[in-house]
């Protein structure tokens, strides 16, 4: 068993060393190998840390980059719960917790004290990360939504006919003009993220109340 020291990947993770990295890597995979080999990732510090807590630690925002790129898990966690969005989040590498959020790194992750990244920034006073980890929610909140909303009026077994044309109709438009909102925004804020979220519920929400709603044979039967 290679100690910390001799694990490569480690090793580049530690010094920065990004083109060592790559062809590290690159030669994994031409060995003949179609992933790296389980202990090009598993060797940990006596944290629990591998070599991609170290990068997000570190702000090395290419390494993470390359470190996921071939096998690395954006969500993985150390023994109390810290994800490496978690670390980044807690040193202040805005960048990296940038890079991460956008390489699906789970918000919502919570560690043994039951704190998500955000709320990890917070408490270490690191506010740039805190405030863009704030925005990203907002965000992810909206974007969640319009999925929900999608993937509702799309499912037959939900809908059941309970939904008429001019609903779908109302359902779609609304989650695509919010979608195109997304987009194009320039430089959108917290609150109006916020507020794009309300507004599509004001609309949304009376039709898919519809769906909880009894037909109205089987309210009068059940009356009976």
């Amino acid at each position: 068993m290679q100690s910390i020291e001799e694990n490569a990947v480690f090793h580049y993770a530690l010094t920065g060393d990004i083109e060592g990295l790559q062809k590290h890597l690159e030669n994994e995979c031409l060995s003949g190998n179609e992933e790296p080999p389980e202990d090009l990732f598993w060797e940990k510090d006596e944290m629990g840390r591998n070599a991609l807590f170290i990068a997000c630690m570190l702000g090395r925002s290419t390494t993470v980059r390359e470190l996921l790129k071939h096998g690395a898990h954006v969500n993985e966690c150390t023994a109390r719960g810290y994800s490496p969005l978690h670390c980044a989040a807690l040193w202040g590498q805005l960048e990296t917790v940038k890079t991460l959020v956008e390489l699906g790194a789970d918000m919502q992750a919570k560690n043994f004290r039951r704190e998500r990244a955000m709320e990890v920034a917070s408490r270490y006073s690191k506010m740039d990360c805190a405030g863009y980890l704030t925005w990203a929610e907002a965000k992810q909140d909206l974007q969640s939504y319009i999925t929900h909303v999608r993937d509702t009026i799309a499912d037959p077994e939900k809908v059941q006919g309970k939904l008429n044309k001019e609903d779908k109709i109302i359902c779609t438009n609304t989650c695509s003009v919010k979608s195109d909102w997304i987009q194009n925004a320039k430089n959108p804020s917290i609150q109006d993220f916020i507020e794009q979220r309300r507004h599509i519920e004001d609309i949304i929400i009376p039709i898919l109340s519809k769906l909880t709603t009894q037909p109205e044979v089987t309210a009068k039967a059940s009356k009976n």
